[in-house]
């Protein structure tokens, strides 16, 4: 195990990957300072232009961008009161009356050294577990992978916006276009004439239109916003060390409350910044100073949201399961290298999550660093207007389309699954379901048909594996308890309703 990480910190002795850590680390503080961006439209946006790169080099970006991004959104949340991330909605509730009092310096000094932390203390949870956990999916046949890709497609009404009937629709739009090509066992084309439609949708473009052009449509549509520019910032190494020390059972606290709430497919850095921020003012011994400007909610806040990056990453690294839509958008990435993530991932690509492991603890001091220094200039980016970022994101969006494949295909096909983005969008349809049954959807058939062929058609393949069957149980119930939920919500409603009439 130790070997295997020394690996991983090896990969750093080739000067592209920590090139590639800052410069992820750097779009990621762009991407999460600018309001209604995010970590998944900037990992999506990013993937084009890794096509060319080491693996390594790829994934170590996309890791850095996706770990800077969750801070960034506490750039605009402390500064201007405007969360870059849903996830920092509970830092602006100290951070900005910080701001008001002319704090802001200190305000951004808690909260990006409490995600230094948070990424810090949490990858360490993060390699004592993935690995046990991948060791024991080893043991997976057909039937185990079937019934894991099943649990992965249950956890749509994580990703649902809690409306189960609209994620169920959400997957069987990516399930169907997962059936698009050759059939991998008989080669016979599937929906799919146009001999560019053989390998099935380009991934790329299918998420560069879903996530990135659908934001440029609806930016367009709202127009320009009233702009609220930041205030100038003082004292940003103000915080002394002694600061954190008072407050290490905050970030302890925080940081096992994020990573284990992100290891929950669906939960996300926003359910951990708000649980945690709800734990450490229940425990604070000044809760009344919690909306006023709180060191101790800033610190709870950060801490939670990024240890929740190394938590999602956890069940993508060992099961081949996303944590959270930007994860499941990084899966994309790793196929499109020929990686497969899951189980085996750490017996034939083990270099991939071991640099991983390295590259988030050599890049928290790196990350530190740059946002500290670079806190006043990421500030401005929130001050770019809207039409100027719609602008920017389609022309990233286009070449990015463009390079993947270097013909116009792929161009049109960012541009169809632009607007029908924009569509479900606006239906209230979520877009993480498509993708992640998209994913899962060739991992699910390939599988199945490899247990048929194992049994002769027999299905009680099936249950006669105590595993298999314990892996469809948790995908029965994944399934059925959202919908009894919301029938049951629905009969309360029902019932209120007649006796209010």
């Amino acid at each position: 195990m130790f070997e295997s990480l020394l690996i991983g910190f090896g990969a750093f002795a080739n000067p592209m990957v920590p090139v590639g850590l800052i410069i992820g680390a750097l779009i990621g503080y762009m991407i999460g300072a600018v309001p209604g961006l995010g970590p998944s439209l900037g990992v999506a946006l990013l993937i084009p232009f890794t096509y060319g790169l080491d693996p390594i080099v790829s994934i170590v970006t996309l890791v850095a961008l996706y770990a800077a991004a969750e801070y960034g959104g506490a750039i605009s949340a402390i500064l201007i009161n405007s969360p870059g991330t849903a996830a920092a909605v509970t830092t602006s509730w100290d951070g900005y009356p910080l701001t008001q009092q002319g704090k802001a310096g200190i305000a951004l000094n808690v909260s990006i050294v409490s995600s230094g932390i948070g990424i810090l203390v949490s990858t360490l949870f993060l390699f004592m577990t993935a690995i046990p956990l991948s060791e024991f999916a080893l043991n997976f046949g057909p039937t185990a992978y079937f019934a894991l890709a099943l649990v992965g497609l249950s956890l749509v009404s994580s990703f649902s916006n809690g409306s189960p009937l609209k994620g169920a629709i959400a997957m069987g739009i990516g399930l169907a276009l997962a059936t698009v090509g050759l059939d991998t066992q008989t080669g016979v084309p599937r929906f799919s004439s146009n001999p560019e439609f053989f390998e099935g949708f380009p991934l790329v473009p299918v998420l560069l239109g879903l996530f990135a052009l659908s934001e440029v449509l609806f930016m367009v549509e709202e127009g320009p916003a009233g702009k609220t520019k930041s205030k100038p910032m003082s004292g940003i190494l103000a915080v002394p060390v002694k600061t954190f020390v008072k407050m290490k059972s905050h970030l302890l606290r925080s940081s096992v409350i994020g990573y284990l709430i992100g290891v929950v497919p669906g939960a996300g850095a926003s359910i951990a910044s708000f649980v945690s921020y709800a734990v450490a003012k229940k425990t604070s011994k000044t809760p009344e100073q919690f909306g006023k400007g709180s060191m101790e909610g800033i610190a709870a806040s950060e801490t939670a949201n990024n240890a929740a990056v190394s938590g999602a990453l956890a069940p993508l690294l060992a099961l081949g399961i996303p944590g959270s839509p930007t994860t499941a958008i990084m899966i994309g990435a790793l196929m499109i290298h020929g990686i497969q993530p899951g189980p085996l991932l750490f017996t034939t690509n083990p270099e991939i999550p071991y640099t991983v492991f390295a590259a988030l603890w050599i890049g928290v001091p790196v990350m530190v660093f740059i946002g500290l220094a670079g806190a006043k200039f990421w500030a401005r980016v929130a001050d770019i207007p809207r039409p100027a970022i719609a602008a920017i994101v389609a022309g990233i969006c286009i070449i990015g389309a463009y390079a993947s494949e270097n013909s116009m295909f792929p161009v049109y096909v960012t541009l169809v699954f632009g607007i029908i983005g924009y569509v479900l969008r606006k239906a209230g349809i979520p877009l993480a379901p498509i993708i992640l049954a998209l994913v899962l959807g060739d991992m699910l058939e390939t599988n199945f048909r490899r247990a048929m062929v194992i049994s002769n058609g027999e299905l009680d393949i099936f249950y006669t594996s105590p595993l298999t069957l314990l892996l469809l149980l948790v995908a029965a119930l994944s399934f059925t308890l959202p919908a009894l939920r919301s029938m049951r919500g629905w009969y309360r409603q029902k019932r209120v309703c007649q006796e209010q009439e």
